[in-house]
C-alpha cells in the first residue's frame, strides 16, 4: 500500500522541473562591487562609422549590454560583454585596414598593367 492518505483516483503530485544552475557568480561582501568594466562604446561607434559597419553594429550591441548587466549584478556577464565589444571593434578596424590596403593595391596593379 503506497500512500494511505491519497484517494484511489487522485494523481500523485508532480515534482518541480529541474533547471540548469546559473553560471558561477562570486560572492561579494555587502556593498562590495568589482570595478565596472569599460564598455568601449566610443570605439564601437567609431568602428561603425569609419570602419566595418556589420562588426561595428555587433560591437555597439555588446557595448550597450555592459552597463545593464553590471547594474543587475551580473559582473561576469558585464566583463564578457565588454571583452566582446572590444574584440568586435578591433576586428572591424582591422578588416577596414585590410580592405583599404587591398583597394590601393588593386589600383596600383591596374595602373601597372594599363601601360602594357
Amino acid at each position: 500500500m503506497e500512500n494511505q492518505n491519497q484517494q484511489p483516483n487522485q494523481q500523485p503530485p508532480f515534482q518541480q522541473p529541474q533547471y540548469q544552475q546559473p553560471p558561477f557568480q562570486p560572492n561579494y561582501a555587502q556593498g562590495q562591487r568589482p570595478g565596472k568594466p569599460d564598455n568601449y562604446l566610443v570605439w564601437a561607434i567609431l568602428s561603425t562609422i569609419f570602419c566595418c559597419l556589420p562588426l561595428g553594429i555587433v560591437s555597439i550591441v555588446y557595448s550597450s549590454k555592459v552597463d545593464s548587466q553590471y547594474n543587475a549584478g551580473d559582473y561576469l556577464g558585464a566583463q564578457d560583454s565588454a571583452d566582446k565589444a572590444k574584440k568586435f571593434a578591433m576586428w572591424g578596424a582591422i578588416a577596414s585596414v585590410i580592405c583599404i590596403v587591398l583597394y590601393i593595391l588593386f589600383f596600383v596593379v591596374l595602373a601597372v598593367f594599363d601601360k602594357y
